[in-house]
């Protein structure tokens, strides 16, 4: 390990050591962080934390290993991530390695011996805010003019670097502990998906309930995805600032005048609330993990959901044809909403788990349900 340095655009720094991503020597990006218990591996490869520095809070990780079956995605897109204690060995039955070696091949800095629950302190009661990490002998205070002059994210179309290019298909479901992942048998749905940064669980949910998948690039046209005649159409989760997304926004609101059944999560969300002429704004320091509760407000039900999302929807600015469906109970924010006059819904949390509980999976159902309704 090597010796490292954490500062904060407001002054703050850490000292800490590198683990992993030696030969990267320097990393900035805008400090977040998580709650979840578990799931660290599903955390660093969900391609929403691009441009992220992820800080846990739980104190040790990477003491049950990696293993290829859980990433969410091809790659880590984390950053950097920060630890109180990180576990050189590991013990699990279906590990493969070490989270040492994994962010190692992927080339991501990792930095342990930080005092976590201080650094959230600070995050929690003054924001995300822009970091750098550097193995470099450099002075505190050039640390923290570096992490200045880090770009904000809001800044970045970090979607078009976790989009894939080119169109692809999914075709498999729900991990089984003996056979793994299971390649789908039954297709009755064709859905088209828009891929900000799609995770693979939701992929796989959406397999597991019939759904044809075809995953489109980002920038893909309306016209191109009227043309696929699908039965849905789904928004992905992704990385950053929906604002600055307006050619994606633009295409949305094309797709919102044909009578398809559309489904949003997270950014696909965040993106559905400017197609419909609302504004989203940024959260203090976001929700980030595996333990918020919501509330249904068609069924009154409580959910404890996975969240990862810095942007929440600004009630005040939707227009009339927009029902709020689900809130946050802890800070009361949109967590849910459907168009009245359309078959469109979408969710702000993940109810595809990964990590996290399995309370929302119904809103899956909810989806092939919509489409069956608008194919009578």
């Amino acid at each position: 390990m090597q010796r490292a340095i954490l500062a904060l655009e407001d002054g703050h720094f850490f000292y800490g050591y590198a683990f992993s991503g030696l030969n990267q020597k320097e990393v900035g990006g805008e400090v977040i962080f998580n709650t979840s218990m578990t799931g660290y591996q599903e955390i660093i490869t969900d391609p929403s934390y691009k441009g992220q520095i992820v800080v846990f809070t739980e104190p040790q990780i990477g003491n049950y290993g990696v293993n290829l079956e859980d990433e969410e995605s091809d790659k880590v897109h984390a950053n950097a991530i920060v630890v109180k204690d990180i576990s050189k060995t590991f013990s699990n039955w279906r590990a493969e390695k070490s989270l040492i070696e994994y962010l190692n091949e992927n080339n991501v800095i990792g930095i342990t011996d930080i005092d976590t629950r201080a650094l959230v302190r600070i995050l929690r009661d003054y924001g995300v805010m822009k970091g750098y990490i550097t193995t470099e002998d450099i002075s505190p205070q050039e640390a923290v003019k570096r992490a200045r002059n880090i770009p904000d994210i809001s800044e970045l179309n970090l979607v078009a670097e976790v989009s894939k290019r080119e169109p692809y298909k999914w075709e498999y479901g729900s991990w089984d502990p003996e056979k793994g992942y299971k390649k789908q048998t039954e297709k009755k749905y064709k859905v088209a998906v828009i891929d900000y940064g799609v995770k693979r669980n939701i992929l796989r949910l959406m397999a597991d309930r019939g759904c044809d998948l075809t995953c489109f690039p980002h920038d893909i046209q309306a016209e191109e995805i009227i043309k696929f005649n699908p039965d849905g159409i789904f928004l992905s989760n992704g990385p950053g600032d929906p604002a600055i997304l307006k050619y994606q926004i633009d295409q949305i609101k094309k797709l919102l005048k044909t009578d398809i059944p559309i489904f949003g999560i997270c950014l696909g969300h965040q993106l559905l609330t400017w197609a419909v002429g609302g504004r989203t704004y940024k959260l203090e320091f976001g929700h980030h993990g595996g333990n918020h509760p919501v509330k249904n407000l068609k069924t009154s039900k409580v959910e404890i959901t996975a969240q990862n999302h810095n942007y929440a929807t600004d009630v005040d600015t939707l227009p009339s044809n927009v029902e709020i469906t689900h809130i946050n109970l802890n800070d009361h924010t949109p967590e849910g909403m459907r168009l009245t006059d359309r078959p469109v819904f979408s969710i702000q949390y993940h109810p595809e788990s990964s990590p996290g509980p399995h309370d929302s999976l119904y809103i899956f159902d909810e989806f092939v349900n919509l489409i069956e309704e608008c194919k009578k």
